[in-house]
């Protein structure tokens, strides 16, 4: 991370903010010419640093307003059977996260549905039939305190 020098990060919180800020407006906001803007981002992308663009769509706006966390613990822990686990888990649109946990679970995941109907059916229909699952424990969502995308520098 030796190249993330202050003006890298200057580029990385503007492009954090409206990654399609036009290259001029970035460069002049940061204090350099476009070209040297542009490599860094492209160095930055090489590095790994930048993973790519993407819009941010509202789960509110599209109606995914119920939130629950599941628990779920798994009869077989052995390595082929968390990729089958994690493969059939990336295959669920309505699994926002997934996270191998150590503790008295597996997994945590965050479902988000239109509400508690289609939640069940999400539960019955896909979370259910994963590959290894023994047994789920599900939190309800009453409200979001703190909800945000990685921001910092």
């Amino acid at each position: 991370m030796k190249q993330l020098d202050t003006v890298n990060r200057k580029i990385l919180a503007e492009l954090v903010a409206n990654a399609r800020i036009p290259i001029s407006e970035l460069a002049r906001k940061v204090g350099l010419s476009k070209t040297p803007v542009a490599l860094r981002i492209r160095q930055m992308e090489e590095m790994g640093l930048i993973n790519g663009y993407r819009a941010i769509l509202s789960p509110l706006q599209l109606g995914l307003t119920h939130v629950t966390y599941i628990e779920a613990r798994l009869t077989d822990t052995r390595q082929k059977a968390l990729e089958e686990f994690n493969d059939a888990v990336r295959a669920i649109a309505e699994i926002e996260e997934c996270y191998m946990i150590a503790g008295g679970f597996d997994y945590l995941l965050k479902v988000r549905s239109r509400d508690m109907t289609h939640f069940r059916q999400i539960m019955a229909e896909r979370i259910s039939d994963l590959p290894h699952i023994h047994a789920t424990t599900s939190y309800v969502a009453m409200e979001a305190v703190v909800e945000q995308s990685w921001t910092e520098i």
